[in-house]
């Protein structure tokens, strides 16, 4: 006999699962108790909203969905959040959440809560396991589902009498066929044949690159064909990294927040190729006007995404790897070197300027930074001003940018930081963030110090929540409402409770030997910069 416990662990085993994060309570303790028996490490995060953020890091980095588990009722709506974030940006979890007993679903029980129907807006599917006998078929599908297509967060509630109901035996199935979903790889060939053909016409061409190279693993495949084709690139935000900052086709990142250099090829392209681009309202204010003068390729796994938010002349449905494939066959060596010079003309002298005195010119510390860590490093970028500084100042070379793009989540970077690390523990990995964002995800300190995480930690402090003081300064006419953050506590207090190194600097004379040190430790590390808090996030 086998209970349903052991057999999630099991199933969890047979998917290669080595890691999970989660946080532990009644309706999920037959799992836990289970657990111990198992080959899974498991990281005790200090909030549920934070397991899934690091199993969004640990997807990320990986490339195989990050599992977290959490209890029922207020853990599982803890987690909300993080599932919401996930599947904005099209990232593989699975979340299993544990439940009350079957027969009392529906009556307002103690820690009961419908996780199943508060998610169903935004997670790709979901179940709630009503058979014991049943848990080897879900949990096949649920790897598969989050995997597969355009990846996204699938969760499993599991009820406590299920967990703890034994039955004879059980074969973890090796296939999987879910009527209706068959996710397309390949592009349509005729499609395919129209996009070469307007590539080679088009005098002005233009790649937007999005999150969606990377869930389908075609950064190396995208490069060869932008090369090959002679094609500049712009990136959104969750694109950074598709190409090394410095390549010359790299334009960097387009949008409010963007480069000039990047918007100005948008606007004067005369084909527009969006390669697992959705074209959000960050990334393009009005993708229609565009569409209207520019010739539209868009390739997408997802069909619902293209014309979504911008008119497709092209569309092309598969996977964006095999597609780029496909169009390698047919294009031959092109020649844009004018074009890409005259976009290359708008190109700013980003974070160029010295700050004198008390405070850390952020930008210019970003891109000092990425100069000093390993080529592959991975940067983890929170969301406020921290984010656009990073996004612009940071030039990556062959390591990952790591931020939450769609649903712009405070109180990312850390947890996902510790995911991170915990999937490639031998790569540098790094969180930035702000003192506002760094008050939502402080408790990780713990999950740092007990799981030995050798994630590095910044902290920009300039005392404000910044962007939004700076909506305030452009919108509201100055007037500054619930944006300071005085009572702060002292982090390197905080740093020093948790036994983590750390270091605070407040002139860019400092800035370099402060790099150095945190980048030499061997363990976490906590580095507070003093910002002006007027400090602008654009360049």
């Amino acid at each position: 006999m086998i209970s349903g416990a052991k057999i999630m662990i099991e199933c969890l085993e047979a998917e290669g699962v080595k890691t999970i994060f989660g946080y532990p309570g009644a309706a999920i303790c037959p799992f836990y108790d289970a657990l111990i028996d198992s080959s899974i490490c498991h990281i005790l995060v200090r909030q549920e909203q934070n397991a899934g953020h690091a199993a969004s890091g640990y997807a990320r980095i990986s490339g195989r969905p990050g599992v977290c588990v959490v209890t029922s009722g207020p853990g599982a709506t803890n987690l909300v959040t993080a599932i919401a974030s996930a599947y904005m940006d099209s990232i593989p979890i699975v979340a299993i959440t544990g439940q009350v007993q079957s027969e009392l679903i529906g009556r307002d029980v103690f820690q009961e809560a419908d996780i199943t129907g508060a998610c169903e807006p935004f997670t790709k599917h979901s179940y709630l396991v009503k058979r014991t006998e049943d848990l080897p078929r879900i949990f096949k599908e649920a790897f598969y589902i989050a995997s597969t297509g355009r990846p996204g967060p699938v969760l499993i509630d599991v009820p406590v009498d299920i967990q703890t109901k034994e039955i004879k035996s059980y074969k973890y199935p090796e296939t999987v066929d879910i009527i209706g979903y068959k996710p397309s790889l390949k592009g349509n060939g005729l499609q395919i044949k129209r996009a070469c053909e307007a590539i080679v016409s088009s005098k002005r061409p233009v790649i937007c690159a999005g999150g969606g190279v990377f869930s389908s693993k075609a950064e190396h495949v995208l490069m060869e064909f932008a090369r090959k084709a002679d094609i500049p690139v712009v990136n959104t935000l969750m694109g950074i990294g598709v190409l090394p900052s410095e390549e010359r086709l790299c334009l960097g990142m387009l949008g409010t927040h963007g480069v000039k250099m990047a918007n100005e090829a948008i606007q004067h392209a005369d084909l527009l190729l969006l390669c697992g681009a959705r074209v959000g309202d960050r990334s393009m204010a009005s993708p229609n006007q565009v569409a209207k003068r520019t010739k539209i390729i868009h390739i997408d796994v997802d069909p619902a995404e293209i014309g979504k938010n911008m008119q497709a002349n092209i569309p092309i449905v598969g996977d964006l790897k095999s597609v780029l494939e496909q169009m390698l066959e047919r294009i031959d060596n092109l020649e844009h070197s004018e074009w890409i010079e005259k976009c290359r003309e708008h190109k700013q002298q980003l974070c160029k300027a010295e700050t004198e005195g008390e405070y850390i010119d952020p930008k210019r510390f970003m891109r000092l930074l990425s100069e000093k860590v390993d080529d592959n490093a991975v940067l983890v970028a929170d969301v406020g001003q921290n984010q656009i500084w990073s996004a612009n100042c940071f030039n990556v070379k062959n390591g990952r940018f790591l931020t939450s793009g769609g649903m712009g989540t405070m109180g990312y970077s850390v947890p996902a930081s510790v995911g991170a690390w915990t999937a490639a523990p031998d790569r540098q990995v790094i969180a930035v963030c702000g003192d506002g964002s760094f008050q939502m995800q402080m408790m990780e300190l713990g999950t740092i110090k007990q799981h030995s995480i050798k994630s590095k930690i910044i902290v920009m402090n300039n005392t404000k929540l910044g962007m939004v003081r700076e909506l305030q300064d452009k919108n509201y006419g100055g007037r500054h409402s619930g944006v300071d953050l005085y009572g702060s506590p002292d982090f390197n207090l905080l740093a020093q409770a948790y036994g983590i190194p750390h270091c605070r600097i407040s002139d860019m004379s400092e800035v370099a030997g402060a790099i150095d040190k945190m980048l030499s430790t061997d363990g976490p590390f906590l580095m507070e910069c003093i910002v002006n808090p007027a400090e602008s996030s654009l360049i």
